[in-house]
């Protein structure tokens, strides 16, 4: 060990750090020659963007911080998306940027910017290491802080002159330590399995919080034991089967969606790791009369439609399993069936948007079936944003945590291809699609280099409807047309072709399967583009509304 920049990259191994994702620059200098002689590999990608995305998903599939590195000023810059979206969808991710020296700080100079300022709003933490003898103690904090509940992004900057310095004698990494969260109140505890034990109708909002796996394990276990039906926002899809019985699949539409009727007739709320910054509460308690039970590692925030008549605040899955042994103990049961009509409801709609083999016109919810039965069990989709996310968040059964990735709490566009290419990265074999429009499409299309570089086994799926289609959706929907929604794009099988990647564009219904099922089986990344009709979108409004004036009328 020499350098300041040697113990950095020494204090990374030490937190675990397998690759790092970024553009190298002139400020970097140091640091990427340490790496070089390190383990960990460095992955340049073609946007500091997709870098900070693919950072992002690491984080999100694995509980452990992904990492990103940008040089000073525009590269700073082109990292503030990805990682404002893993700090507002809680997935740990450290960022790390350069600085020009000291010797030039105190006036302009070229690419200067407070770096450290810029990145405070959408950080958890964020700091420079301003000399060499706090290298340890900094990148600690940035990792745990970044993993901690609830996970989020932090930052650590690093200046060619403090990089280049020779390190103290006596560096070394500080070992990480688990650290147990704690345990939920008992009296909480008490209070909540009181409100249970008197409730008939109780239903389970599961939230972002829910799809680590032993929080899902625990909520399948109570959800089943007692016939208590589930919701999950986009984000916790999977968190349970929605083959099971329990299964109410998704809530999460900026309208009322069948699965409301349950919310409507139930008499508690229980809200398991529930995130306010992916679907707010007005959404699903417009009146504030729901009686709610909140459950997650920190308590709730103050919202005029989300006062909690109990708050059990600590670990997750502890507080699930001790609701459970609890209230088995007490010989509770509830209504059994309540909820099977909407699921029946539920289910029969998503069935209805299936296409025959032979159809020539795409929509997405019909090719969302063609991809759900292609995609194991195990299998991963991960959405990018638009009105695909819409159709993915609702018609597409998930049947384990993270067997889907929808980014809604920031919700940017162009997550899914470089969030596609981690996840291969992160889980060799896994089968995995990246679902995009074409408008999220070309935020990040350049990374279609990366994948083909690292030789992912990638499919990637482009809905294309020439719009900004989600905009154009919303904008119908208020004012019964679209204003500045039309654009035009390549045709992405052949630039697909022009960066040596399968590129198809499937006629038909059969053959887009014949296509995706041999795509999966492959170990190289592909992309199909479909044509989709989004006649489908508005459609879907004028039968809610239809339903919603007399529900009682449709079985």
């Amino acid at each position: 060990m020499k350098t300041v920049s040697d113990w950095f990259v020494r204090c990374l191994e030490a937190e675990g750090v397998k690759q790092i994702f970024g553009v190298p620059g002139e400020e970097t200098e140091d640091l990427l020659f340490s790496l070089e002689q390190s383990s960990i590999q460095f992955i340049p990608t073609r946007h500091e963007q997709g870098a900070a995305f693919m950072a992002n998903v690491w984080g999100r599939l694995t509980g452990r911080a992904g990492v990103c590195l940008a040089t000073l000023g525009p590269g700073a810059t082109n990292l503030v998306t990805g990682v404002a979206d893993a700090n507002l969808d809680k997935a740990p991710l450290v960022a790390i940027t350069a600085q020009g020296g000291f010797s030039r700080r105190h006036h302009e100079s070229h690419q200067l910017i407070d770096v450290i300022s810029l990145f405070k709003p959408i950080t958890k933490w964020n700091s420079s290491v301003y000399e060499p003898g706090v290298v340890a103690e900094i990148t600690r904090q940035a990792f745990r802080v970044a993993e901690a509940e609830k996970p989020g992004a932090t930052h650590v900057e690093l200046s060619e002159d403090i990089a280049r310095l020779p390190a103290p004698d006596d560096a070394e990494a500080l070992p990480r330590r688990t650290v147990r969260r704690p345990a939920p109140d008992a009296k909480a505890l008490e209070e909540a399995v009181k409100l249970l034990s008197q409730a008939k109708r109780p239903l389970i909002l599961a939230g972002n919080g829910a799809i680590r796996k032993l929080a899902s394990e625990e909520l399948t276990r109570l959800a089943t034991t007692f016939h208590i039906p589930v919701a999950c926002t986009f984000m916790a899809k999977g968190a349970i089967s929605d083959r099971l019985d329990q299964s109410l699949m998704s809530i999460g539409m900026g309208f009322q969606d069948y699965v409301f009727e349950a919310v409507q007739r139930a008499d508690l709320i229980i809200c398991v790791g529930y995130d306010i910054a992916e679907y707010p509460p007005e959404k699903w308690n417009p009146e504030r009369t729901a009686k709610v039970v909140h459950i997650d590692f920190e308590p709730a925030g103050v919202y005029n439609h989300y006062t909690p008549e109990v708050e059990v605040v600590g670990d997750i899955a502890a507080a699930l399993g001790e609701i459970h042994d609890r209230l088995k103990g007490s010989g509770y049961s509830s209504e059994t069936n309540w909820h099977k009509p909407v699921r029946d409801r539920i289910v029969r709609d998503i069935e209805s948007y299936r296409l025959a083999e032979d159809d020539t016109v795409f929509t997405i919810p019909g090719a969302l079936h063609v991809i759900r039965e292609e995609l194991s069990d195990d299998g991963l989709i991960i959405s990018d944003v638009g009105s695909h996310k819409l159709w993915i968040g609702r018609n597409f059964p998930t049947h384990c945590p993270n067997g889907c990735i929808i980014g809604n709490g920031l919700a940017s566009m162009g997550i899914s291809l470089p969030g596609g290419i981690a996840a291969a990265l992160q889980s060799p074999g896994r089968p995995i699609v990246a679902a995009m429009g074409d408008g999220g499409a070309l935020m990040n299309i350049q990374e279609l280099e990366t994948a083909k570089r690292l030789g992912v086994p990638l499919v990637i799926v482009i809905f294309n409807d020439n719009d900004y289609g989600l905009i154009s959706w919303k904008q119908t929907m208020h004012r019964d047309r679209s204003v500045f929604t039309k654009i035009g794009n390549p045709d992405f099988a052949a630039l697909a072709q022009s960066f040596g990647i399968r590129g198809e564009q499937p006629k038909r219904v059969g053959s887009f399967r014949t296509i995706l099922r041999d795509a999966l089986k492959n170990s190289e990344p592909c992309v199909i583009e479909l044509p989709v009709n989004p006649a489908v979108n508005m459609q879907l409004i004028n039968k809610l509304k239809s339903f919603w004036k007399n529900p009682s009328s449709v079985s």
